[in-house]
């Protein structure tokens, strides 16, 4: 069964203050992750990096790996290509994630039903700075 984003999902996300780890997130402002973990934060929100590199990013330190990040996580957004969300997911569920949020353009319906079977939240194919100021956020 195709995987559909509940509005009210997306909207308590969006508007309750949590810890995202954004995958993928570098110092590279030409990437969409840059502008759209800024807005997150602007919502609110603490931002984790989680990149290869590790680096600091709007002030918020960077770990290598979801296996690194200490404490707790609200959502993990996934930006990485569809082929390599599968494992992000797997990540996301064992790190106890409460949600999983991927990004425009990401799809993997086998690893959104892995992770609603696993109890995380499941947003797909969608961008927090678009479905944000739909909301008027």
């Amino acid at each position: 069964m195709a995987h559909r984003n509940d509005p009210d999902v997306i909207t308590r996300l969006l508007t309750t203050p949590g810890r995202w780890a954004v995958v993928g997130l570098s110092t590279n402002t030409a990437r969409a992750a840059y502008g759209v973990s800024r807005y997150v934060q602007s919502l609110g929100n603490v931002i984790v990096p989680v990149h290869p590199k590790a680096q600091t990013v709007h002030g918020a330190p960077g770990v290598r790996s979801l296996a690194e990040v200490e404490g707790s996580l609200d959502v993990v957004d996934v930006f990485v290509n569809s082929a390599r969300c599968g494992d992000v997911v797997d990540q996301a569920i064992a790190a106890g994630a409460g949600a999983v949020w991927l990004q425009l353009g990401v799809v993997d319906e086998a690893a959104a039903e892995r992770a609603r079977a696993a109890g995380l939240d499941v947003v797909m194919d969608a961008c927090p700075a678009i479905e944000g100021p739909r909301r008027g956020l």
